[in-house]
């Protein structure tokens, strides 16, 4: 299995102990994939301690948005400006995410796919996967 990269939604239906997203990772785990968070998806998803959080930070690895993926991103998001797509901070999140999965974990787990989809011409090697509603 390819590596794993989690969204905040995908973290979000972790802490809510969603089956689906909790049998991907376990899937994940049992196969030996990286599982990765970008650290600036945690402060969208962190709301202070409680045990569930805990355990669910656990799973994963987080990686810092450093230089690299930071202008990765700022490349996604200057492409998808081209199709007049508005920019915001959630979609400047979303462009660090791809860029962590394209670094670090091809298959991204999301529960924004949409708005994940508008980098899929600029990240053609991440693979998106929803997560129902």
């Amino acid at each position: 299995m390819a590596g794993l990269t989690l969204d905040t939604g995908a973290l979000v239906a972790l802490e809510r102990h969603r089956a689906e997203m909790v049998k991907v990772v376990e899937t994940a785990r049992q196969a030996g994939a990286t599982i990765v968070v970008p650290a600036n998806a945690i402060a969208e998803w962190w709301r202070g301690r409680t045990d569930r959080r805990e355990y669910v930070r656990g799973m994963f690895e987080i990686r810092e948005v450093d230089e690299k993926i930071a202008k990765l991103a700022g490349e996604a998001l200057a492409s998808i400006r081209r199709r007049r797509v508005e920019v915001d901070d959630r979609v400047t999140i979303d462009a660090t995410v791809m860029a962590t999965a394209a670094f670090f974990g091809t298959n991204l787990y999301t529960g924004n796919f949409d708005d994940m989809d508008l980098f899929g011409r600029f990240f053609p090697s991440v693979k998106l996967f929803g997560l129902r509603s």
